[in-house]
C-alpha cells in the first residue's frame, strides 16, 4: 500500500513537471522548486522535532545519495519535456530492472528464478507500451534511462539508510542538500513564474515528492528492494489516467496489453512473496515447538 501510494504521487509528481515545461520553465528550474516546497513541507516535522533528529554518523552515505538523486532528478525532468508523458514514464520503468540486478550483486539479496522471470515480464510489458521506433532511440530517450539507471543506485543507498536512519531523516536531508545543488544549476537558467497560476504546480510538486518519498522510503524499510520496486509499474496506470486527462493522451491497445502484463507481473511477484514468508513463518513456529533438544526435556 506504501509503494501504491508513492507511485500515484510520483506520477502526480512527473505531471505537474511536464505542466511546468510545456509552460516554459526551464527543467533545471523546475528541479530546484520542486526540491524547495519539498523542504518547506518538511520543515513541520523538522521544527517540531528539533534539530537534532538529523544526528547521525552516516552524513557522507545521505550526501552521497542526494548527488546521485540530483543527477537522477535533473535527467528525469529533462527527459519529460523531450518525450510525451505516457512514454516517459514507461522508460522510467527499466529502474526495477536495474534495481533487482543491483539487489542481487550489491545487497546479496536471494532473487529466485520467478522473481526474475516475472521483473522481465514487466520489463516487456513496458516495450509493449512504449513500441520502440525503428529510427532508434533519442535523447529524451537516453536521459530516462540513465535517469532510471541512477534511480536504481538511489534504492540501494535507501535501503542501506534505512537500516539505521529513520524514513523522515532521509527525506529532509534529501531536500536539505537537493535545494542548494539544485539553485546552483537554476541560477544560469533562472525565471519567475509569470502568473499565479503556475505556482499550484510549483507547490503540488513539493507535496506529491515529498509524500511519495516519504511512502517509499517506509516501504524499503519494510521489504527487500527487489520486491518493493516491483510495484512500482503500476504507476503506468496512473501516468495512463492522468495523461489521458491532462494532456489528451489517449492510451492505445498496446498500452493496456503491456500494463496488464507489467501489473500481473507485480501481482505475482507479491503473492509469491506472501507465500514464501507464510511459509518461513510456519517452518519457525514448527521448530520452536519441537522440544526435541530442548534442555529442558526429560528423555
Amino acid at each position: 500500500m506504501l509503494v501504491l501510494c508513492a507511485s500515484a504521487c510520483f506520477a502526480t509528481l512527473s505531471a505537474q513537471v511536464r505542466v511546468l515545461s510545456d509552460l516554459g520553465m526551464h527543467p533545471f528550474v523546475v528541479t530546484f522548486w520542486r526540491n524547495f516546497f519539498g523542504l518547506f513541507f518538511m520543515l513541520p516535522w523538522l521544527m517540531r522535532n528539533g534539530l537534532g533528529t538529523l544526528k547521525t554518523d552516516r552524513f557522507w552515505m545521505f550526501t552521497l545519495r542526494s548527488a546521485i538523486s540530483f543527477v537522477s532528478m535533473l535527467l528525469g525532468f529533462w527527459s519529460l519535456a523531450l518525450m510525451p508523458f505516457a512514454k516517459a514514464i514507461s522508460m522510467s520503468f527499466t529502474a526495477p530492472l536495474f534495481a533487482t540486478l543491483l539487489a542481487a550483486v550489491i545487497l546479496k539479496e536471494s532473487v529466485r528464478l520467478r522473481r526474475w522471470s516475472a521483473t522481465i515480464a514487466g520489463f516487456i510489458g513496458v516495450l509493449i507500451v512504449l513500441q520502440p521506433e525503428s529510427t532508434g532511440v533519442g535523447t529524451g530517450e537516453l536521459l530516462a534511462l540513465a535517469a532510471a539507471a541512477l534511480s536504481a543506485v538511489v534504492s540501494m543507498i535507501v535501503k542501506n539508510l534505512s537500516r539505521t536512519e529513520s524514513s523522515n531523516a532521509i527525506v529532509t536531508y534529501m531536500v536539505l542538500l537537493l535545494t542548494p545543488m539544485s539553485l546552483v544549476v537554476a541560477l544560469p537558467f533562472w525565471s519567475w513564474p509569470p502568473t499565479a497560476s503556475w505556482w499550484p504546480f510549483m507547490i503540488g510538486m513539493g507535496l506529491a515528492g515529498t509524500l511519495g518519498h516519504l511512502c517509499w522510503v517506509r516501504a524499503l524499510g519494510m521489504a527487500e528492494v527487489s520486491l518493493v520496486v516491483s510495484y512500482d509499474y503500476v504507476r503506468l496506470l496512473f501516468a495512463a489516467v492522468i495523461g489521458y486527462f491532462a494532456f489528451a493522451e489517449a492510451p492505445g491497445l498496446h498500452t493496456w496489453i503491456g500494463a496488464a502484463l507489467i501489473v500481473g507481473s507485480g501481482i505475482y511477484i507479491a503473492r509469491r512473496e506472501a507465500k514464501r514468508h507464510q511459509s518461513a513463518a510456519a517452518r519457525a513456529v514448527a521448530v520452536s515447538a519441537d522440544p526435541i533438544g530442548s534442555p529442558n526435556v526429560k528423555s
